[in-house]
């Protein structure tokens, strides 16, 4: 079903922010409502639905009065409903199914919110390969800088790296995250964070690299304890801006799933 033809997208407005809505008016012209108050109690049944499933009403529907013109100059107020998208997917789930308008807006309105849930999606999962990416490169560097400092074995960066993550996750150290997380052995903690921890994991990376290269920390003991009070700042930092503690973010999909898909993606492009 094309844009071009389908009158759906016909009565679709755009306000001057650029942001799409539909009038309740030219949705119930289109649907075959020649009685409006019939519709009214279609748009209650929607209002409802959007309730329930913890969507809030003033994002989706706004009441507001237009002035219609009624000949000869004169105009009259006329109550309209203002819907988003999701809006109209609802509203098209609750009215007449013998309409057989209705049906073909039921189609249109559940490919479109798919297609505004993929764009969604896409916009999560760009940030979250680039931050991840880069927090690759910082963690390089901050073995390099933890190395200069005596941290030279294996183990003792394990240890070292797992001071960082208590300090920012409020004592619970890379085991206790895997764990939190429900991951499978295997599974590495940073590959499945959503692109908030991963920055807040970024920012304890890049500033533990600095500190000790800026104030030429040496001794294990002394490392630790430098990563462990930068991971506790950053963990400041985002309570003092009422942000969610990174042990609270939830789960995200394998970043490394989402690189393939990426690698697929861009392969298909240019074949």
């Amino acid at each position: 079903m094309s844009n071009e033809i389908t009158p759906f997208e016909q009565i679709r407005r755009m306000n001057p922010a650029g942001n799409e809505f539909w009038s309740s008016r030219d949705f119930a012209r289109v649907l075959g409502y020649t009685d409006y108050r019939n519709f009214e109690a279609v748009i209650a049944k929607a209002k409802t639905a959007c309730f329930n499933s913890g969507q809030r009403l003033e994002d989706h529907f706004v009441d507001i009065t237009e002035m219609v013109g009624i000949g000869s100059g004169a105009q009259r107020p006329l109550k309209t409903v203002v819907m988003s998208r999701y809006a109209c997917y609802l509203v098209i789930q609750n009215a007449d199914p013998a309409k057989e308008i209705v049906a073909v807006g039921q189609t249109y309105f559940a490919v479109q919110t798919r297609r505004q849930e993929l764009s969604d999606q896409e916009i999560e999962e760009q940030p979250r390969r680039t931050i991840r990416s880069e927090l690759r490169t910082h963690n390089t560097q901050l073995a390099d800088a933890a190395r200069g400092a005596g941290v030279i074995e294996p183990r003792d960066y394990a240890i070292f790296q797992n001071h960082g993550y208590m300090g920012l996750y409020g004592g619970l150290g890379a085991q206790d995250i895997h764990a939190r997380k429900g991951l499978k052995k295997g599974q590495q903690i940073l590959d499945h964070m959503g692109s908030t921890e991963l920055a807040a994991n970024l920012f304890r990376a890049t500033q533990a690299e600095e500190k000790l290269r800026r104030e030429k920390i040496v001794g294990k003991a002394k490392a630790k304890q430098a990563h462990r009070e930068v991971g506790a700042k950053v963990r400041q930092t985002i309570q003092e801006l009422g942000g969610t503690m990174p042990e609270h973010l939830p789960n995200a999909e394998s970043i490394k799933r989402l690189e393939s898909k990426a690698k697929k993606a861009l392969k298909a492009k240019n074949p």
